[in-house]
């Protein structure tokens, strides 16, 4: 699969887990995998599920305005950067997001979240 696809997939996949079940995200990180969440730093897999899901909201609804990819480094790895909004239940207005991944591959021929960096971008 060419990396444009590769990181559509991903995308689709991360998003619509989040959205539905954030728990669910853990299988895509590592314990040394890094989030960082508006400037706070949490590594490991465990850590970083735990503070998306005590995020202070229950639903939301991820919409994709772009995704960037590019090849990382002779292992194989992809840096994913996506930009769109995010709308949270009974509020009216949606939040605009920036999200970068770095994406290395599994000796399975998968792909797991090495670093993770979101930031909300204020007007």
């Amino acid at each position: 699969m060419d990396p444009d696809s590769l990181s559509k997939a991903f995308v689709e996949h991360y998003y619509s887990t989040f959205d539905a079940n954030r728990a669910g995200l853990a299988n895509l990180y590592q314990e040394g995998s890094m989030l960082s969440f508006e400037g706070q730093k949490i590594q490991g897999s465990q850590n970083i599920v735990a503070k998306l899901t005590s995020l202070p909201f229950q639903q939301c609804q991820h919409s994709i305005s772009t995704v960037d990819c590019q090849p990382s480094g002779p292992a194989g790895g992809m840096l994913v950067f996506v930009s769109g909004n995010l709308q949270l239940a009974g509020e009216q207005h949606a939040l605009k997001f920036s999200q970068m991944f770095h994406l290395m591959p599994t000796p399975q021929g998968s792909f797991y979240v090495l670093n993770d960096i979101f930031r909300l971008n204020y007007a």
